[in-house]
């Protein structure tokens, strides 16, 4: 491995909705017991760093901070006990790796509950403040850290690194919603909100798992058409429809009941209401899009008079993280994972990716490091 520099060139965030500038963050000298430091391979944008940009993020966020957290890295050094992944293979310099936000493993939530990502005392990249130690808790930086309570999984050899990137955000997201669901019967219709990459690999998912529809409703065209690559048996556009055009749709889909499941990935709240109507009754309704500030107002009367099981499902624990990479790895040949990344980027485009994902131009965009 080469010398690790003093310093790694990050793109740093000051003041929301301002340009990311360009800066040169400490890297830690010393790598503590459990920690890694790697040096950054690919970064994938998500939804979640343009909400963050902007500000209207529903999370505590400690500026500054360098954006990203979806990344996978290539270890260059490991503090004492690291030697192994959170699933116990081996790992060594040179080897890629995911890893996850952090859990306490003794709060209520860690023990008691085993619920981890809501952790009391949870750290998450792309929020801590670069200038407290250790620095480089991002992705769109030459170099990262992982700290010691991160879980973390080797990148399966045949996998492309910007495929493992979207595995370690998108895509555990995606396997957490499914853990939180439940099982899908083979005769049940799974409708999907939103056609963007968490709607899109929740298609492949529910495809997979042999539900008999997957319909999808999104925009723009480009993502419909690839929503079919990925599993969806029927997509409705939200540019030429209306909500009622749509509930009839897929009433006459499903033999004038509803979807049994539904699952949101929209981010935009006025979908809330759509999605209890396009459910039906005594069905399942799964939230994974909404971390905004935004509001709507709903008829409470409608989750009671139609008996619905109302479930949020938040981020991805480590479990989600490793599905996710071996869901990639086992389907590679039936879903077109690499279809998603849209478009490679180097660290000093980033505002222009940023902005591309803003503008929805962009699926999946990827910060790549030389």
């Amino acid at each position: 491995m080469c010398a690790i520099p003093s310093f790694s060139r990050a793109a740093v965030l000051r003041r929301f909705r301002d340009p990311l500038k360009i800066e040169e963050v400490p890297v830690p000298k010393d790598v503590e017991p459990g920690a890694i430091l790697v040096k950054t391979e690919a970064c994938t944008l998500c939804g979640t760093d343009v909400h963050l940009w902007q500000g209207s993020l529903a999370l505590k966020v400690d500026l500054p901070v360098i954006i990203g957290h979806e990344m996978v890295g290539r270890v260059v050094k490991l503090g004492p006990g690291a030697e192994k992944d959170s699933a116990g293979t081996v790992l060594r310099e040179g080897d890629r790796i995911v890893w996850t936000h952090t859990a306490c493993g003794s709060c209520y939530y860690c023990t008691v509950a085993r619920q981890p990502t809501l952790c009391e005392n949870r750290r998450a990249y792309m929020y801590e403040n670069i200038e407290k130690p250790p620095y480089l808790l991002g992705g769109f930086t030459e170099y990262g850290y992982v700290l010691p309570q991160s879980g973390r999984f080797r990148v399966p050899d045949g996998m492309s690194s910007p495929v493992a990137s979207l595995c370690s955000c998108a895509f555990r997201s995606v396997m957490n919603a499914y853990s939180n669901l439940g099982d899908i019967q083979p005769h049940e219709t799974v409708m999907i909100q939103g056609s963007g990459p968490l709607g899109l690999l929740a298609a492949a998912v529910a495809s997979v798992a042999g539900a008999s529809q997957v319909i999808m409703a999104g925009a723009p065209d480009a993502r419909l058409k690839l929503a079919e690559d990925f599993g969806a048996t029927e997509v409705l556009s939200v540019e030429r429809t209306t909500p009622e055009e749509r509930l009839d749709a897929v009433r006459k889909l499903t033999e004038g009941r509803g979807a049994d499941i539904v699952m949101e990935f929209t981010g935009q709240p006025g979908a809330f209401n759509e999605g209890l109507d396009l459910v039906r009754r005594g069905g399942r309704y799964l939230t994974v899009g909404q971390l905004s500030e935004g509001e709507t107002t709903i008829k409470p009367s409608t989750i009671v008079k139609k008996n619905l099981r109302l479930i949020g499902s938040f981020s991805g624990d480590a479990r989600s993280y490793w599905r996710a990479l071996q869901f990639a790895d086992r389907w590679r040949g039936r879903i077109p994972f690499e279809k998603m990344i849209s478009n490679s980027f180097t660290l000093e485009q980033a505002n222009e990716a940023l902005a591309s994902m803003k503008a929805l131009k962009e699926i999946k965009p990827v910060i790549e490091f030389q």
